[in-house]
């Protein structure tokens, strides 16, 4: 949220709090979170409903995962950020750059050991699936791709959109997703870059940040993405919009949060986190059609929205710590080899 004249409480936050500059703006806050923008994963929501029920402003930010672990390095000894949601191979890089501290929320019991750091540096609070979300209006009669090798047909030459996997967590999902689709492991991504190799010919959109309003206007018809994104598109935004698990299969993953280390108001991001992770925070994000970390949450109205579970079957998790390991690397040879 930027400072605007007219509103008292915004004005108040400045006089008191003073202004944090992000981006080169201004922003009155009580709580600064890197990583929260309104049109992902519904943040916009999620802020509204954390400063109605905390009275806790915290402002919109657009960063990606990448960036924002950037930044809290950078930041490192003089941090700005309270809190940081990213995925979880940035908050176990995180936890190893020393830029976040534990906390371990109220809930802290309810949430399942391989969700959360032992320690406290991270907490997992909903997870996605990677597939393809496609704006059928904007296909122009073609049909709906079904698996990760039909995006390499030349009648798909320049609508297949997906975002930079070496800098954007989802970006490297979907590179993880189709290396082990195409028979990669975690130890050798050679056939995620011989795909994105070949998909390169066919004149891919490559933007660093959520790409989710593209999508809907059809400037992007076939962006690889999660399932929240296009079940959203779908039952909010009314769109055309149909999300696909290849046939190949794909991988689910869990977005994380943080807080950070020395942050200037520890106590309002502890509050952030509780948040996030209460009955009211979790059933925001099952509204926004992501699996919450608390399953109990999820109510039968909100099951309805998803693909039947036998299409997840074809999805499968994967070694995170592993995942978060080899993500450096694989940067670095697609940013050599593709790009």
């Amino acid at each position: 949220m930027k400072i605007s004249i007219g509103i008292t409480r915004f004005t108040a936050a400045i006089l008191l709090l003073g202004a944090t500059v992000i981006g080169n703006q201004a922003i009155a806050a009580d709580a600064i979170c890197y990583n929260c923008p309104p049109e992902w994963a519904d943040w916009g929501t999620q802020l509204q409903a954390i400063a109605k029920d905390t009275g806790i402003i915290v402002p919109q930010d657009n960063k990606n995962s990448g960036q924002s672990l950037a930044q809290l390095v950078a930041e490192k000894n003089n941090p700005v950020a309270d809190v940081v949601y990213y995925g979880v191979t940035f908050g176990i890089q995180a936890a190893k750059s020393d830029v976040i501290t534990s906390y371990k929320p109220a809930v802290w019991d309810e949430i399942p050991a391989g969700l959360k750091d032992p320690q406290g540096k991270w907490v997992a609070l909903h997870s996605g699936t990677m597939g393809l979300m496609i704006n059928v209006d904007a296909l122009g009669g073609l049909p709906v791709p079904k698996s990760w090798n039909d995006l390499l047909k030349p009648e798909y030459k320049g609508m297949v959109g997906y975002l930079d996997p070496s800098s954007a967590f989802v970006g490297y999902v979907g590179a993880v997703a189709i290396n082990q689709a195409q028979g990669g492991t975690l130890n050798d991504f050679t056939p995620a870059i011989n795909y994105f190799k070949k998909l390169a010919k066919n004149a891919p959109i490559v933007p660093k940040q959520t790409a989710y309003a593209r999508v809907l206007s059809g400037e992007i018809p076939i962006l690889l993405d999660y399932d929240f994104n296009a079940y959203r598109a779908k039952y909010k935004d009314h769109a055309n919009v149909a999300f696909v698990i290849p046939q190949e299969g794909s991988i689910t993953v869990p977005y994380v949060i943080s807080l950070v280390k020395n942050a200037p108001h520890a106590d309002n991001g502890k509050k952030v986190i509780d948040y996030v992770l209460s009955d009211r925070g979790q059933a925001i994000w099952a509204n926004a059609y992501l699996r919450p970390v608390r399953t109990s949450t999820l109510s039968a109205e909100a099951k309805t929205h998803f693909l039947p579970d036998s299409e997840y079957d074809r999805t499968s998790t994967v070694d995170y710590q592993q995942m978060a390991d080899a993500q450096k690397s694989f940067s670095a040879r697609y940013l050599s080899e593709v790009q």
